[in-house]
């Protein structure tokens, strides 16, 4: 089954990925940090909802996503 990763809602109209922890095709397990979020101020670390393997990974570092933005996708095992 397919899991989103989806950017949540930080309080402000666009953030930008910062570096992806993980890469397409590595495991990862629930709680584990995917992606970080760089906003005005401060760093957020967007966390593995539930294990699998990240198998698409849709926003490049340094790239502007928005609330509610789907920036990847996991496999769950």
């Amino acid at each position: 089954m397919r899991e989103p990763i989806v950017v949540p809602d930080l309080g402000t109209e666009q953030v930008v990925v910062s570096v992806w922890y993980v890469k397409p095709g590595e495991q990862v397990f629930r709680g584990d940090r995917l992606v970080e979020l760089l906003l005005a101020s401060a760093t957020f670390d967007v966390t593995a909802p539930c294990a699998g393997i990240l198998t698409e990974q849709y926003v490049a570092a340094e790239k502007p996503v928005r609330a509610g933005q789907i920036v990847g996708y996991l496999e769950t095992t």
